[in-house]
């Protein structure tokens, strides 16, 4: 084992995560024999390519995609959409005695919701608004974000948004270009959707790690949020497994480039799953409550929200070279006191760092 560890350049943690996973994928019942061995060598390529690339970098640029058409379950209700587009560059700290990284960012992205379905119409072409049990409502924004990493491992980051629920955020004519395009039903029922709504929002991001054993770790995840169309707040703890670096450079804290070339880390790459439940208050929500100041005129259809909201994520992060990727699933309770099932959606996020 020793010399096939000097061969690849792969550490004993990462070996000891790998034969873990392993095992997880052999003993599963759920998955074929080939597919087994199929997954089990591609988590072993993945290994290796952490292993043999890696450098840091300053500046990296990112897509990410969020649908619950990822999960094939043939659903297309809630949050049913969601795209953002980033932009990081980490800032020099080299005087700072607290921080061994800060992170500079700037994002645009959309929301979409719809009811249980994005198509309200009855078999004669009617739009039913009973049939609503979550608004019709989408949400564009710009912002700004500036991430604090801390060398104790607890991280701080600061975000600020400008943006609009209703008409002129575009949830409709995105969904039905998508939905024209690419085969699916035509949706109906967007004259339902939350009025124009022109909101600052602002929020807290707290990060800490609690304990960490060889190739598993344990943190602290909570958030706060205060605006004109979302107020609340979530805690819960965070789980990884397998290759991660400290929470000061790492895809878990959207913290992959740094200034520092001689960062001091536990791997050149990251290959890592993690869990991450939290419990979310949710004090006012306009995507589903309306704007904070609208009078509700017109055929808008709000709804009362839940105020406990919760949530498990599932994911993988990995970064190879150049690139970061995040895979996740998150599993959501109710969002409003109508909606006849929870929901759920996959995201996919890809970044590329340079400089």
């Amino acid at each position: 084992m020793t010399r096939l560890i000097k061969l690849t350049g792969v550490s004993t943690k990462k070996i000891k995560s790998l034969l873990f996973i392993g095992r997880l994928f052999l003993f599963s019942g759920f998955i074929s024999s080939g597919m087994k061995f199929k997954i089990f060598t591609f988590i072993v390529f993945l290994f290796a390519t952490t292993a043999i690339f890696g450098q840091t970098h300053t500046t990296e640029i990112g897509v990410e995609t969020d649908n619950d058409s990822y999960l094939l379950q043939g659903s297309d209700r809630y949050y049913t959409d969601g795209i953002f587009i980033y932009y990081r560059h980490a800032l020099n700290v080299s005087g700072s005695r607290k921080l061994q990284n800060k992170v500079l960012g700037f994002e645009l992205g959309q929301k979409i919701f719809n009811p249980q379905s994005g198509s309200i119409a009855d078999l004669k072409g009617v739009d039913q608004p009973s049939a609503i049990d979550r608004p019709f409502a989408a949400y564009l924004y710009v912002g700004s974000t500036l991430n604090f990493l801390y060398k104790d491992e607890s991280s701080l980051k600061l975000s600020a948004q400008l943006g609009v629920v209703g008409p002129n955020a575009y949830g409709k004519q995105v969904q039905d270009f998508v939905h024209d395009n690419f085969g699916f039903y035509h949706p109906s029922g967007w004259e339902y959707q939350i009025n124009n709504d022109y909101e600052i929002n602002l929020s807290a991001a707290y990060n800490k790690l609690l304990a960490r054993n060889s190739w598993i770790d344990l943190s602290l995840a909570s958030y706060v949020n205060l605006g004109l169309g979302f107020t609340g707040a979530g805690i819960g703890p965070m789980v990884r497994l397998g290759s991660f670096n400290q929470l000061f450079n790492s895809v878990s804290t959207q913290s992959t480039v740094t200034q520092d070339k001689n960062a001091q880390l536990f791997h050149k790459n990251e290959f890592f799953f993690y869990y991450e439940p939290l419990i979310n208050y949710v004090a006012y929500d306009a995507t589903i409550q309306g704007g904070l100041f609208d009078n509700h005129s017109g055929l808008e259809i709000t709804k009362d929200k839940e105020p406990f909201v919760l949530s498990n994520e599932f994911g993988v992060g990995l970064t190879a070279n150049r690139f970061v990727f995040n895979v996740a699933v998150i599993l959501h309770t109710l969002d409003d006191k109508e909606m006849v099932q929870s929901h759920q959606w996959g995201a996919v996020t890809g970044f590329y760092r340079f400089k």
